[in-house]
Order: C-alpha cells, then sequence, then structure tokens
C-alpha cells in the first residue's frame, strides 16, 4: 500500500478506530476463552478485541492465521492485527544470552543469530521482536545484565546495530525477518542500587556519551521500533518524558518509527507519583510522542476524553495512528496478513542443522577463559569427572527464552557422549548438590522448596566418591535460571551456597580441577580462582551449550571470548567499569597510599576486567608505533602493533584499540573502546595489526553542551584487554 492510500485509510477511520489502533492487548485476550483480565471488564472486553492494534505473547503459525482471520473479518477497515514477541536470543533454536554475545566480540556471529531467530520466529506467526535490548550495564547487581551486551558504549553500539539487521534483513517485508524494537529508552541500566524498575541518576553529558550511543546505533541500523523504559530520569518516567522522547529521540536521533510503552509503563506513571490518575498518565504518554500502549487501559479510557476536553488534538492522534498503519504496511501485512508465516514452512526451519550450527559456533566464541594454570586445559586425563547441577542441567537459556523447549538443549553430558563415544577416554557424571539452598527466593514468588538437607548430603557423598576415582574433574556450576532476568536483582552475586559447599569438597580432594560457570551477570567468585586450576565461564549459552563447550573443553577449538562486563573482587566494588575517571587522587599502581581513591579491604580494578579472556596459546603484542604523532581534522593516524603466538598451538586472540583524552574541557576516561580485530594465528606466526585513529574517533560531549573534539594530547593503547599500558600518545591539532 502507498503512503496516499495509507492516509487515506487513515481518514475514513473513526476515532474508535485511530485510538485502539494504539492499544496492545496480551495475548491471552485472544485465546480461547480467556477474557482481558485486568484490562477491562466483560462489557469491553469484545470491542477491545475486535479493535486493539496489537498483541504480543501469542506464537503458533496455525494459531496466529486462525485469529488474524477473526480479527481482520470483525475490524470495520480489515486493518491487520500485530503480533509481538520476546524472541531476545532465540525462538526454538535458542544462542548465548546477549551478555554471552556481547563476548564474543564478534557483530558477524551476533547478526547471524538474530536472523536465524528471525526466521524461526516469523515462520511461527511472529511479527515484531523486543529486541536488542541497547542499555549500558555497570551494576552486575541488575537482574537484566543478562540482557545487554555489557559495559562499553561502543561495543553495545556495533552489538545493536548487528542485531538490528539480523533481525529486519535488508527490506523487513521479507517473511524470513521481524521488525526490531530498541529497549529500553533510556538509561535503564542505570538504575539506582541495581534494582528493577527503579530511578536513574544520571548528569546530561554522561546520559550522552554513556548511555545514549547504542540505542543511536540501532536507529541507524534502521529499527522500526523503539520501547520506552521502566525508570525516571532527572525525576520524570521516560514514557511521559517529553524532553527524551520528542527532542533526543525524535528530533536528535531522526526516529519516525512506533514509540511503544514497556508492560504498563503508561498507566505507572501514576505510581510515581507524576500522573494524578490514568487520564492524566494518557495525556502525558500522548504528548510525549508514546505511540503504542502496551497492555492498560490508559488509551483505550481516555484518549477520547481528551480529545473531547480539548487536552489532545485529533492531529496528534493521527501522528501516532499513522505511524502504526506504517508499521504494518512496511511489514506488508495488508498484502499479507499472516507475514509468510505457515506450519509447513515453521517444521522446515526450525532447529536446523545450519541453524543448530551457527548456534554452536557462537557459543564457542562466547565461552571466556579466565584461568589456565599448567595448561589444565584442554582436557588430558582418561577417567573425567562431569560433576554439579549442570552437568546434565537442559535448562542452558535464559528466563527471556521465553519460547523455546528446554529439550531441544544438548547438555554437557549429551555431547561428552558424542565426544568420548569412541576413544578410551572415560568419563562418568555426578550431581554433586542441589542447584539452590532450600527455600531460595528465585523472584516473582517462586521459591524452590522441593529439595532437603539429607537429599544434598547424599549427592554429596556420591560426588566425592567419583572424584576419587577421576583423573579430572570438571565442575559444573551456576546461577539458577531464575536467579537472573527481570525483576531478580541481587545484593550478593555469588554462587548458591550448596554447589559453593560441592565446590570446597572438590578443591580439598587434590584433584585436577576444572571449574564452569553458568551466569547471566558477573560474579563474586569468591575462592574459585585460586583453588581452580582452570576457570571458564559460559554464561547462559543455549540449545547447542554442551556441544561447544565441549568443542572447547576437548581442544577442538580454542577458547576466544572476552569480558563484556567486569568481573568484581566483591559486590561492594559494583557498580563497576573499566572506563572510569582517573579522581584528583588516583591511587599509586606500585605503593598504597592515604588519603587516596582506594579501599581498605579491597583493590580499585576488577579482578577480571572488561575485554580480558585467555586462549589455548600466549600471545605477545609489540610496543605501539604510530606513523606519525600530529593528528589533523580531516586527516588519520594509523596505530600498529605485531603480534606474535608465542604458545604451542593455534589461536584466536582479540587485539583491542583503546584512547585516553590526557585533558579536556570536561574530565575524561581513563580509556575507552574504540576498536578490535580478531587475529588467528599458528604457533610461532607473526602478523601486523593497525588501526586507522580519525578525529571523530575522538569528540565527547564537551563543556559547550555539544558533540565536538578538543585539540591537545592522547594516549593510545593497544593490548588484548582493558588493562593494558602498552601505549604511546600522539597530539590532535584541527587547523
Amino acid at each position: 500500500m502507498n503512503e496516499t492510500k495509507l492516509k487515506q485509510l487513515l481518514d475514513e477511520m473513526s476515532l474508535e478506530e485511530k485510538i485502539m489502533q494504539l492499544v496492545q492487548l496480551p495475548g491471552w485476550a485472544y485465546e480461547e476463552g480467556a477474557a482481558v483480565t485486568g484490562l477491562a471488564d466483560d462489557a469491553k472486553n469484545e470491542n477491545m478485541k475486535r479493535l486493539a492494534g496489537s498483541t504480543l505473547g501469542i506464537y503458533g503459525a496455525d494459531k496466529v492465521k486462525k485469529i488474524q482471520d477473526e480479527y481482520m473479518k470483525n475490524h470495520p477497515h480489515h486493518i491487520p492485527l500485530l503480533f509481538m514477541l520476546d524472541v531476545i536470543h532465540g525462538h526454538k533454536t535458542v544462542f548465548p544470552c546477549p551478555l554471552g554475545q556481547g563476548a564474543t566480540f564478534d557483530t558477524e556471529v551476533v547478526r547471524k543469530g538474530a536472523s536465524i531467530q528471525a526466521k524461526e520466529a516469523a515462520a511461527d506467526g511472529v511479527q515484531v521482536t523486543f529486541s536488542p535490548m541497547g542499555d549500558l550495564v555497570r551494576d552486575a547487581r541488575w537482574g537484566r545484565v543478562v540482557e545487554s551486551t555489557g559495559e562499553d558504549p561502543y561495543l553495545n553500539g556495533l552489538m545493536v546495530s548487528a542485531m538490528v539487521k539480523g533481525y529486519q534483513g535488508e527490506d523487513v517485508s521479507d517473511p524470513d525477518h521481524l521488525a526490531s524494537c530498541v529497549k529500553h529508552f533510556a538509561a535503564y541500566g542505570g538504575a539506582v542500587a541495581g534494582r528493577d524498575y527503579n530511578n536513574v541518576e544520571v548528569s546530561e553529558h554522561t546520559l550522552r556519551e554513556q548511555y545514549l550511543p547504542a540505542y543511536a546505533e540501532g536507529i541507524k541500523a534502521g529499527a522500526k521500533l523503539v520501547m520506552t523504559s521502566f525508570n525516571t530520569l532527572n525525576g520524570i518516567p521516560s514514557s511521559g518524558n517529553t524532553y527524551l522522547m520528542r527532542d533526543i529521540l525524535r528530533k536528535e536521533m531522526q526516529f519516525d518509527g512506533v514509540l511503544i510503552s514497556d508492560w504498563g509503563a503508561i498507566a505507572e506513571m501514576e505510581s510515581w507519583g507524576f500522573a494524578e490518575d490514568l487520564k492524566d498518565a494518557a495525556d502525558l504518554a500522548m504528548k510525549a510522542g508514546v505511540d503504542i500502549d502496551m497492555c492498560t487501559e490508559a488509551y483505550s479510557g481516555n484518549l477520547g476524553k481528551l480529545i473531547e476536553e480539548g487536552k489532545l488534538s485529533v492531529d496528534g492522534l493521527n501522528e501516532a495512528v499513522l505511524r502504526v498503519l506504517k508499521l504494518k504496511n512496511d511489514l506488508g501485512l495488508f498484502e499479507d496478513p499472516y507475514h509468510g508465516a505457515s506450519d509447513e514452512k515453521f517444521k522446515k526451519v526450525v532447529l536446523s542443522n545450519e541453524s543448530r550450527e551457527i548456534a554452536r559456533d557462537a557459543v564457542r566464541k562466547s565461552l571466556v577463559l579466565l584461568e589456565n594454570k599448567k595448561n589444565a586445559l584442554p582436557l588430558s586425563g582418561k577417567r573425567i569427572a562431569f560433576i554439579g547441577p549442570y552437568a546434565n542441567e537442559k535448562n542452558l537459556h535464559s528466563t527471556w527464552a521465553i519460547s523455546c523447549d528446554p529439550e531441544d538443549a544438548v547438555t554437557i553430558v549429551d555431547a561428552a557422549k558424542e565426544c568420548y563415544g569412541d576413544s578410551d577416554v572415560v568419563f562418568r557424571t555426578a550431581q554433586g548438590c542441589n542447584m539452590l539452598k532450600n527455600g531460595t527466593d528465585l523472584g516473582m514468588g517462586v521459591y524452590e522448596v522441593k529439595k532437603e538437607k539429607k537429599e544434598n548430603e547424599k549427592l554429596l557423598d556420591e560426588a566425592i566418591d567419583l572424584a576419587e576415582w577421576a583423573d579430572e574433574i570438571v565442575l559444573c556450576l551456576g546461577e539458577h535460571i531464575g536467579q537472573s532476568g527481570e525483576s531478580t536483582s541481587r545484593a550478593m552475586i555469588d554462587l548458591p551456597k550448596p554447589q559453593m559447599k560441592l565446590f570446597k569438597e572438590m578443591a580439598d580432594m587434590g584433584k585436577k580441577i576444572i571449574t564452569l560457570v553458568f551466569c547471566g551477570r558477573p560474579l563474586d567468585l569468591k575462592k574459585i580462582p585460586e583453588k581452580s586450576d582452570a576457570l571458564l565461564i559460559c554464561f547462559r549459552p543455549g540449545t547447542e551449550g554442551g556441544h561447544g563447550i565441549m568443542d572447547v573443553l576437548s581442544g577442538k577449538y580454542s577458547p576466544q571470548g572476552k569480558l563484556p562486563m567486569s568481573f568484581p573482587w566483591c559486590v561492594g566494588q559494583e557498580p563497576l567499569n573499566y572506563n572510569a575517571y582517573n579522581t584528583g587522587r588516583p591511587k599509586p599502581q606500585q605503593r598504597p597510599t592515604i588519603f587516596t581513591t582506594r579501599y581498605l579491604d579491597c583493590p580499585n580494578e576488577a579482578r577480571y576486567p572488561f575485554g580480558y579472556g585467555l586462549t589455548y596459546s600466549d600471545f605477545e603484542v609489540s610496543k605501539v608505533e604510530l606513523d606519525k604523532k600530529v593528528l589533523g581534522k580531516d586527516d588519520k593516524i594509523t596505530a600498529s602493533v605485531t603480534v606474535k603466538n608465542t604458545g604451542d598451538s593455534a589461536a584466536t586472540e582479540t587485539i583491542q584499540l583503546y584512547i585516553r583524552d590526557m585533558a579536556g574541557s570536561r574530565v575524561r576516561p581513563v580509556k575507552e573502546l574504540r576498536g578490535f580485530k580478531k587475529v588467528s594465528l599458528s604457533a610461532g606466526e607473526t602478523e601486523k595489526v593497525s588501526f586507522d585513529i580519525t578525529e571523530d574517533m575522538l569528540r565527547f560531549y564537551t563543556i559547550n553542551n555539544c558533540w565536538d573534539s578538543e585539540d591537545g594530547k592522547f594516549t593510545v593503547y593497544i593490548g588484548t584487554d582493558s588493562a593494558t599500558l602498552n601505549g604511546t600518545e600522539f597530539e590532535l591539532k584541527k587547523q
């Protein structure tokens, strides 16, 4: 449908039809026999279902077709219903969680993953995904860390852009793709104390330099939707923040797509004390430019009244409705209201061998090796004990892989059977302990109460017996699936007590211990690093988790993942990030000094910094060389290092470029990631790695409240993680 016909359709619609295009109902409203519980009484129910513009949470091609047919038959203008779903890191084939994808430092891995997720979900009736999450995160206590790609705005921006391109493809009307929604606008990852739905306190320049860039990259990549965040910013809830949505999002970032609230966020402005009632909340949200009200009666019950009272203009309403209609048109729904979905197509694409192999590769590249003493990995023993609650666990996804079936997942034990089936290696397995302590709160009112102390004692005894038999122990530990995700903030970010007890018993036996940690956030690892011979972070690896992990443990592939978030020495360091300010009294590197920025009982630095990760080989990076020392405005400097694989095996290392502005009109971070390249080298091989530095890479939000660079000295660092001190200086002279 061309734009002229689209506007003609808008003109023909009644006021009620227009308002209802801005209303999203939960999926259960369309399930047979279900009511719109909590949103409308029975008298309103049928009319809302007949006219609401979109729904979420429904998938299944045949089900979607049936609902769509009924809806369009009863709609006065036969406008199609829009089906949305949280496809965060997989529909049926689940990829590593976004935090794990961030650890790949590989945009092509991320793009391919999003493309496969889109193909499966679109075939199953989904038309819009609420992904990617562009929230910068620095506080590991926040449960939704699992949905982010980390603490760095540059890396996040690349990953968000790659996800948008993967989901949407070249043309979002392509039935193998979905419309993408960048969320949560804005700064949701800065929630005070890491508590979900909380206030955010950031300055204007921190907001613009650190938090906004990743969202902007998603919008540049063409994302069709943006979602408002739950938090307040400058004391204003995002769904009613006109400056944020109209001035920054619409005008500065030039976003012209659909702005949708998060679930219930418009109504929650009343709870915040920002709106007097639901009607006031609807008025504030419309003024801010929020096009779709997700799952409240704010719009459906009040927009008509606001127009009657002259508080909301028809033109303002039409502006929002046209954006929703345009989204449906961009998806091709007026020509094909199912967007290519069919049960036959879904069966062909779901969990295909190709999809599984790409997911498996993503797992390999996401694994981060933190310790490998005396080359404890790859595994070399003939008798291997896989011990721990994750040894045979199928819940390898996160709570945001809501449409997957855990039974499709490959466990470590499954993969070990394949890996060692025809060899002389013998492996056995024991659970060792229950995942959690009896009575552990998993959030949302769910408690783990099934297991008893005696059972844990029995499981531990079995593990000890098995460990005595083994040459090597692979301990498979981690957070419960319900311990990370939305509404799962944690004040203590360590492993569950039964697992720590199991670890202590295993460590005390004096055997070689390889510890795997499954997590959705950085953790306080306590004594695990020093008492493990090797330590591998697996995040939430998804459907092919077992295969990808065994590929690395067995030595078939060398690990190459890098931490997208710093791992702390203890939770008291949170929030924690590498790109902090130096302060006026920095702690000396070589000696402790009073009256400096320091802890009495803990290092300032992360235990494992952003960008850190080992391989099965060793790499040497030469001193940084510059082709010149002065950079002009329209010029470039080439910074180079020679990288040598000094180890005994082939491996891939990620060489990272950081820049520090030595003095600016605002205080500048000690380092900022500005580039990275992967280098695959055989033992003894060398390669020259170069990065171009241009003036635009040096811009920041200056004292004049604009993006610009300033003449002066800079230090460029090139190394294998953010702690590198391998650097040299250059100068910017724009004139």
